[in-house]
């Protein structure tokens, strides 16, 4: 499945969690500039967007709500990822409103989020820096949940992400049986294991429902778990 269908489904599902003011937050809000991150730099990275939310509603420090534009939330971590245009946070022409918002950014900071800016121009020219620079700064507050992560799987398993992440991204049951010196129903086995744990998707063979391939999701920690 590639990114377009990934972003439509992923828009879908918490439109569908919203109603009133956070629902049209989220279709007026999730603009140009937000999309253009999560597909240059979020997708290159993870490979999914789980765990991220779009236009997430915060109180600020007056109690009013407050939408920013993307939060990660992979368990106690909580970024706030703001993209920053040219305007405004540069010539001052709505000061009050620049005073909020700085305002806003260390009381988000208070509520134990780390908050990240993004210039809307590296997006554009360079979004390999902001792929380098996420992550330097990601990887820490991985670390320990990959080494938890790595617990769980499988010497076999790990073989399995190996051999994906070296291929295309696509693994046929046979290729396994003939890599791994295993019989088919031990790889159908490992298989539905690794798909329950989010690490494929299976991919039906056209106009049945037998599975013909699996889809390997992709994160950038992967290296560490062997």
């Amino acid at each position: 499945m590639g990114f377009a269908e990934e972003h439509h489904q992923w828009l879908e599902y918490h439109k569908k969690r919203r109603t009133g003011e956070r629902l049209d937050r989220l279709e007026r809000g999730h603009r140009h500039g937000e999309q253009m991150f999560v597909e240059r730099v979020w997708w290159p990275i993870f490979g999914h967007m789980d765990n991220l939310h779009p236009e997430y509603e915060v109180s600020d420090w007056r109690g009013r709500p407050y939408f920013v534009d993307l939060v990660w939330k992979p368990g106690q971590v909580k970024f706030a990822i703001e993209i920053k245009g040219y305007g405004p946070h540069v010539q001052n022409t709505d000061r009050t409103r620049y005073r909020q918002e700085i305002n806003r950014e260390t009381y988000l900071q208070i509520a134990g989020y780390r908050v990240v800016a993004v210039p809307y121009d590296d997006l554009e020219s360079m979004p390999e820096l902001t792929i380098s620079l996420f992550k330097s700064l990601l990887t820490p507050c991985l670390l320990k949940s990959t080494d938890e992560e790595g617990r769980q799987y499988t010497r076999l398993e790990r073989e399995i992400l190996r051999l994906a992440s070296c291929w295309n991204g696509f693994l046929r049951p046979v290729d396994l049986v003939n890599e791994l010196g295993v019989n088919p129903r031990t790889v159908k086995k490992y298989m539905n294991s690794l798909c329950e744990k989010g690490k494929f998707r299976p991919v039906m063979a056209q106009g049945s429902t037998r599975v013909c391939r699996y889809e390997y999701i992709h994160s950038f920690m992967d290296n560490e778990l062997w």
